[in-house]
């Protein structure tokens, strides 16, 4: 300390009380380890679930073919067309695909489906996707039949 003060009353001695030693400018500590960042927000990397049309209009299907796959009713079950668990559809019968857009009308007993069509504008109309199956008739075979 009593250095300090006898350096300080000389003008030559302020600029190098101000600069900072060798030994402390050789002390600087860096972190040992690289930061990790935060574990967190880490969904929304799973794979999509491809849901979507299987077969298209027009397409030949064995029965048990899935036609659809969805998570929200997009298209309905037609003629001999199932409805899976998780709302798929397959095929009941051998037969080409076919898509109809057929209108909508609710049944006046269900007051949410009769709400949402008396909500929309004058003159509008809601239509549905229908899937179907036309079965085809297997060509080359024919049924025994018993004789009299």
């Amino acid at each position: 300390m009593a250095l300090a003060v006898l350096a300080l009353g000389t003008r030559a001695a302020v600029p190098a009380l101000l600069s900072p030693s060798q030994a402390s400018a050789l002390a600087v500590r860096y972190a040992s380890k690289k930061t990790g960042g935060s574990s967190k927000n880490l969904g929304g990397k799973s794979p999509g679930k491809r849901f979507g049309l299987k077969k298209m209009e027009g397409h030949y299907v064995h029965a048990g073919n899935i036609l659809a796959t969805q998570r929200h009713f997009r298209w309905h079950p037609g003629a001999h067309v199932g409805l899976g668990k998780k709302k798929y559809l397959y095929a009941l019968e051998e037969g080409v695909v076919r898509y109809t857009k057929e209108v909508y009308v609710p049944h006046p007993g269900n007051s949410e489906a009769v709400d949402l069509v008396t909500r929309l504008p004058k003159g509008a109309v809601l239509y549905k996707t229908f899937v179907h199956v036309v079965p085809a008739k297997p060509e080359g075979t024919f049924k025994l039949v018993a004789m009299l």
